[in-house]
């Protein structure tokens, strides 16, 4: 008799991941110091970020099950934010419980979260902050993260509500971060069917407060939101918005790519944005290669929006004059002799 259904979904989403990662790691072995000429690579590491929530005990149930069978090595991270009382013991279960799971290393990484961007954003900040630096000492392949279909549709409504764009509204990616790094094997799983293979698993979870907590607006979303869009359109909305997610993404990465190669052709001889070759662009393609200026000038990317690239556009579509463009990360855009000149200060 096999696995339950549940179980046997999250092991397949992981296994497809881990045979990603070692066509690639085959592909483009990492180099090893003090290694023997001819000696092969050493299998690759993978570590899955862990709160101890069901998304993420489910997921690294799923790695220390497939891993061997693969010859991979697998361990752990899980970060202590300190934003609530006994987070750190909270921190200490979850290494015992993935170290349980046999995987190994495991690390328990406490941040000081800041302010900037709101709370949630400061968190996640510090949170890929940690993972980016356990990855990085532990020379891992891979961090494979817990985030769901459910996480999807919310990343997809929380976009449409700042009206960010294509790109925002193509949410989570399959692989992000620097040189692929971390993996996202549930993208097409919903929530229920983590928690379920934690259950029949006998998988003790944690569910944390502020995911219930009406003070966050990810948390107003998933209890409020999403149910009356559910209760007003009928089932199948999740589905529906993970599906524009990819979209979206598709679209995106098209026109991203388009604004790459039209942004050589904008400039002149000294590098500067040409007005009116930047008119004569779509709207969609302009206003890639305008982002893409600011965020070289040293505007952060997480604090750039829509509104703010619309001011930018009006000095190339709608020039009366106006003066210049104050920007995030104390970035100045403006318009000087045919020219769009976006730098600091």
């Amino acid at each position: 008799m096999g696995p339950h259904p549940a179980v046997a979904a999250i092991r397949l989403a992981v296994r497809r991941v881990l045979h990603d990662l070692l066509t690639e790691h085959h592909r483009a072995p990492v180099a090893v110091p003090h290694a023997l000429p001819h000696e092969p690579p050493p299998p690759p590491l993978v570590l899955v970020a862990c709160s101890g929530g069901a998304d993420s005990m489910a997921l690294a149930s799923a790695l220390a099950f497939e891993s061997p069978k693969l010859g991979i090595r697998a361990g752990g991270v899980t970060v202590d934010h300190g934003l609530q009382p006994g987070s750190d013991l909270r921190a200490a279960e979850v290494v015992q419980r993935l170290r349980e799971l046999g995987l190994d290393p495991v690390d328990s990484v406490a941040v000081t979260v800041g302010r900037t961007g709101g709370p949630e954003a400061a968190a996640r900040d510090a949170r890929y902050a940690a993972l980016d630096t356990a990855a990085e000492r532990h020379g891992a392949a891979a961090v494979l993260l817990g985030h769901t279909r459910d996480d999807q549709a919310e990343t997809v409504l929380l976009g449409l509500a700042r009206g960010s764009g294509t790109r925002s509204l193509s949410g989570m990616a399959a692989v992000s971060g620097a040189g692929g790094r971390y993996r996202r094997p549930f993208l097409e799983l919903d929530r229920q069917t983590a928690r379920k293979a934690c259950m029949v698993q006998s998988l003790p979870v944690w569910d944390d407060p502020h995911n219930a907590d009406p003070a966050y607006t990810r948390s107003r979303l998933r209890h409020e939101g999403l149910p009356a869009l559910e209760k007003a359109l009928g089932k199948g909305v999740v589905e529906a918005l993970a599906r524009t997610a990819q979209l979206s993404r598709d679209d995106a990465d098209a026109l991203d790519s388009w604004a790459s190669q039209a942004e050589t052709t904008v400039r002149d001889a000294a590098g500067h944005l040409e007005c009116a070759k930047l008119y004569a662009l779509p709207p969609a393609v302009r206003r890639r290669v305008l982002r893409r200026a600011a965020i070289e000038a040293g505007a952060p990317a997480g604090s750039l929006f829509a509104r703010h690239i619309e001011e930018i556009d009006r000095l190339i579509t709608g020039w009366r004059g106006q003066g210049a463009i104050n920007l995030p990360g104390k970035v100045v855009a403006r318009r000087q002799g045919g020219r769009l000149v976006i730098r600091q200060g």
